[in-house]
């Protein structure tokens, strides 16, 4: 009978389901996440016969114990037909029949069974009691399913917040309400924090919950107490005071300290503006160099999660540069896939600096994401560094700054004392030609940089992929060496697949194939390769003069496009390749007889692949050669 089967199979594995941290009984040897009192289980109207948490029997364990042995004092935890509603509004035991039964009584009983409905329950009279007040709720979805989580029978409550903590920066203030209290903020018409706060209760208190809301009120002025107490305690001293301390602050132990990796970030921050910005390169080199102080200041260290925000504000209290605060709230962004991008040049710089000196140090060192491993998050950083450089067209050739981050990780570590590491901050400029100052070091560097750059590579053709872009384009743009300005890859692969949609295109890709073809047959046959330029002399046709004509004058307009970043012109001159390449194919025999001719037209042949490779690996591309 299915009740028996289910007897066994419920029984073993509730007896030995495993959980990453446990309970233990006194007395029994089960371990579970929570202590049980209860198990109710039914099928078909019946109570299924089966019990847990068995005491050991010299050694062995027994769960399929037959029906006349259920309710004995072996068994402290035997199912049956009842259950319990909310512990304190209705503690009393009932029996249920169905599945039907147990969530309607249980709702009778002050239990939401439906995690779902408490969210909209919260959802709706959180409206409700900020409206009540001439205020919004601040949107925070995450919160509204923890509290369901919490609660059996959610009750919304409000309360105030005491008007002297209001000048504390509202991230504070929503970090103390949210990660510490549950607490859910208020806005008022424009958009700023109230001082109210809304507290989800498990219980319709006699009082209306007065007393709920008293003691939350008192809990929450003395957690934002404490956040007062370092904020004013923080801004007694400036960022770059604390420089010194980020020495105490290991970033790993190969590749050194917090204040090293300020002054690594620093320098390449200054060079990547550079590129993008030349003028602000000097706010970005000071806004690299402060963007980690924050970590030594008590406010992050009660609160972990405000690191890049309070450093933002000190440095606003202390500088009055928009960049450089901004660029040190920015530098961790983008947090994750749908996190938004730094906003500014400098933030751009920093956060693209911060990212790439940790990829090129932790692939230095060997300790690089595998399959199943990723403990350093590099695959983030990675994603991050990409969406950076193409969401803000950052104009790089990341070969270069990532070579130039390993440079720097030599040139710091081994010729730099600590103090020389501070005193950067006052310095203007680093000269970078500085960086480059052993043969072994560049060498290396390249070499670092190649791994780094092929793991972007593959990161990139994952992103353009869930973007839409077909897979085939991707590879035949990216099998063009010497290409690592990512924007100028974007736009050819753009270019590339319109000019493909188009009847040219289409024409042009099957020609390239059929040219391939032949010269690959006849060069596997002849065992000698035909890549070298025609010759003219050797023309007989005027298909095969026009052919060349042709595809010299496409090389040399589509190369000047190219350089001009002008892609869509580029393809424009392929597409008037098609007339010619039809007329060659139509009219010209290129397998004849007089082997100088053969030869001569299979390098033709070769001239066309050669021409179109210019602009992507046609081979690559479905339907090219494979």
């Amino acid at each position: 009978k299915t009740e028996y089967v289910l007897k066994d199979v419920l029984g073993s594995t509730l007896n030995r389901f495993p959980w990453p941290k446990s309970m233990k009984w006194a007395e029994y040897d089960l371990l579970w996440v929570r202590p049980l009192h209860n198990v109710l289980a039914i099928f078909d109207g019946k109570e299924i016969p089966f019990s847990i948490a068995l005491k050991s029997r010299n050694g062995r364990r027994s769960w399929g114990e037959s029906k006349d042995n259920l309710y004995d004092s072996e068994f402290p935890l035997t199912a049956n037909n009842k259950t319990t509603g909310h512990r304190f509004l209705a503690p009393d035991e009932f029996a249920v029949k169905d599945f039907a039964d147990y969530r309607d009584r249980l709702r009778d009983a002050y239990v939401m069974l439906d995690a779902a409905e408490r969210r909209r329950v919260i959802e709706q009279d959180a409206a409700l009691k900020a409206g009540a007040e001439g205020l919004t709720l601040r949107p925070d979805p995450g919160l509204v399913a923890e509290n369901a989580g919490m609660v059996e029978w959610p009750v919304v409550l409000t309360g105030r917040i005491d008007p002297a903590f209001m000048e504390l920066p509202a991230e504070v203030l929503t970090t103390v309400m949210r990660h510490h209290l549950k607490h859910f903020a208020l806005l008022d018409k424009d958009g700023n924090l109230a001082p109210r706060f809304l507290v989800v209760a498990n219980i319709q208190a006699g009082d209306g919950g007065k007393q709920i809301v008293a003691g939350n009120e008192r809990v929450l002025r003395a957690r934002l107490a404490d956040a007062k107490f370092f904020w004013d305690h923080d801004r007694k001293r400036t960022l770059e005071d604390r420089l010194a301390a980020l020495e105490g602050l290991i970033f790993h132990q190969k590749l050194g300290n917090l204040l090293q990796k300020s002054a690594r970030v620093s320098r390449l921050s200054n060079e990547i503006c550079r590129h993008a910005a030349r003028q602000l390169a000097l706010e970005a080199e000071r806004a690299g160099l402060l963007c980690k102080c924050d970590l030594v200041t008590h406010m992050v260290g009660e609160f972990p999660e405000l690191q890049g925000i309070m450093g933002a504000y000190y440095a606003a209290d202390e500088d009055k540069q928009r960049g450089i605060h901004t660029a040190i709230r920015e530098h961790y962004l983008p947090l994750g896939p749908k996190d938004k991008c730094p906003s500014t040049a400098v933030g751009s710089a920093v956060a693209l600096a911060d990212k790439v000196d940790t990829l090129v140090g932790f692939f230095a060192i060997g300790e690089k994401p595998t399959g199943s491993k990723d403990p350093f998050a590099l695959r983030r950083a990675g994603l991050g560094i990409l969406r950076i450089i193409l969401e803000n067209e950052f104009r790089l050739f990341l070969a270069e700054i990532l070579t130039l981050s390993f440079s720097i990780y030599s040139w710091g570590t081994d010729t730099q004392s600590n103090e020389d590491w501070v005193d950067v901050g006052a310095r203007a400029h680093v000269p970078m030609a500085g960086y480059y100052h052993d043969r072994t070091v560049i060498k290396r560097g390249r070499e670092i940089a190649g791994e780094v750059l092929a793991f972007l590579t593959d990161r990139l053709k994952v992103h353009l992929r869930e973007r839409g872009v077909r897979h085939d384009l991707i590879s035949a743009v990216f099998a063009l060496s010497g290409e690592d300005d990512l924007v100028r890859l974007l736009a050819r692969i753009e270019a590339l697949s319109e000019f493909l949609k188009g009847e040219d295109g289409e024409h042009l890709l099957t020609a390239y194939r059929r040219a391939s073809n032949i010269v690959r047959i006849e060069e596997k046959k002849d065992g000698r390769r035909y890549n070298g330029p025609p010759k003219s002399e050797y023309f007989r046709q005027n298909e095969e003069k026009h052919l060349h004509r042709s595809l010299r004058a496409a090389a040399r307009a589509s190369s000047k496009a190219l350089d001009n970043d002008d892609f869509s012109g580029a393809m424009s001159e392929l597409s008037k390749l098609r007339g010619p390449v039809d007329r060659f194919f139509s009219e010209v025999t290129v397998n004849c007889e007089k082997r100088r001719l053969r030869a001569n037209r299979l390098r033709l042949l070769s001239e066309i692949r050669a021409t179109l490779d210019h602009i992507a690996d046609f081979s690559r591309i479905e339907g090219g050669e494979r």
